[in-house]
């Protein structure tokens, strides 16, 4: 008999080993800290394909973006070259835009549609104007106060240096002074960029910002920065502001700019070669931006039509 109920005792005292592990088996697998339930890495995967893809379905999105270029607005119609046209041909310009339902941006709503998850007009246009010639505050300016439109200007600094310093209001050759780029700025309508300190030019043995052949990549790094540099902290000093774009000077491009713009901090930069844009939530698509050329012949209604 004593033996049968050692068998018993024992027997009683397995079973309740088993429960015993069993609940805490239960408990380890229902942690809300440990959390190691066998569903878990299957919701954990549906929640990693879910966010794949919103981030797919993000990279997906795009808007077509027209960017149209300027350079000077003169009075008179007697215009000569691709790179002039007349004040009431630019007016022209502003009323079809406006009456055809597009909106004039600038780079930083392109920049907060990339970077900030913001929203574009559901036509948008960006207005840009190289060199910064004095015509586009002294004529092109007026008119944008009056269909309340934006621009964006990319000054040439070492031209603003100068014409601060010896003022000369011509609107045939002179260019804006740091007085003029604030008031623009002020108004709210117009965005400035970065076109090079002293870059725009070919009679240095550089065509405008491209690498020389045989440069190093390193003494090509440093002339960027320090030209480029010099034009961001003269803007600064001037104006507060730092400028989110680098506007390639008559259009030169060397593959060798594309990291050191990125690595000064150029979220976007424009090139002067002829298309269309489609913008993405992809900060890549922010690089080299394709534009229209105004001439003369090109006006904007021919050019979007």
């Amino acid at each position: 008999m004593y033996v049968i109920k050692m068998k018993t005792l024992i027997y009683y005292f397995a079973v309740f080993a088993v429960v015993v592990a069993s609940i805490g088996i239960i408990r380890l697998y229902t942690s809300d800290d440990v959390a190691l339930t066998a569903s878990t890495p299957v919701e954990n995967k549906e929640a990693m394909n879910d966010n794949s893809e919103v981030l797919s379905s993000a990279k997906k999105e795009k808007v077509e973006v027209p960017i149209l270029m300027y350079h000077s607005i003169l009075r008179s119609t007697n215009t000569h070259g691709n790179y002039i046209i007349s004040e009431s041909a630019f007016e022209a310009d502003l009323k079809f835009l406006k009456d055809n339902g597009y909106t004039t941006i600038v780079m930083k709503d392109l920049i907060d549609y990339v970077y900030n998850d913001k929203a574009l007009p559901k036509k948008p246009v960006v207005l840009t104007f190289d060199d910064g010639y004095f015509n586009n505050f002294s004529y092109a300016f007026p008119l944008l106060k009056k269909y309340n439109s934006k621009a964006v200007l990319s000054i040439i600094g070492y031209y603003t240096d100068l014409y601060t310093k010896t003022p000369d209001e011509n609107p045939s050759y002179s260019h804006v002074t740091w007085n003029d780029v604030k008031k623009m700025m002020d108004s709210g309508l117009v965005e400035m960029q970065n076109h090079s300190h002293n870059l725009h030019t070919t009679d240095k043995g550089r065509n405008g910002a491209k690498k020389k052949q045989g440069e190093s990549q390193a003494k090509y790094r440093e002339l960027l920065m320090s030209d480029l540099g010099k034009l961001q902290e003269d803007f600064k000093t001037n104006t507060g502001y730092t400028p989110s774009t680098f506007t390639y000077p008559f259009g030169s491009v060397s593959n060798a700019s594309f990291d050191i713009i990125k690595d000064m901090g150029f979220k976007a930069s424009l090139s002067c070669e002829s298309g269309m844009n489609t913008i993405t939530r992809d900060p890549e698509c922010l690089y080299m931006l394709k534009r229209y050329l105004r001439t003369p012949k090109k006006s904007a209604e021919s050019i979007l039509k």
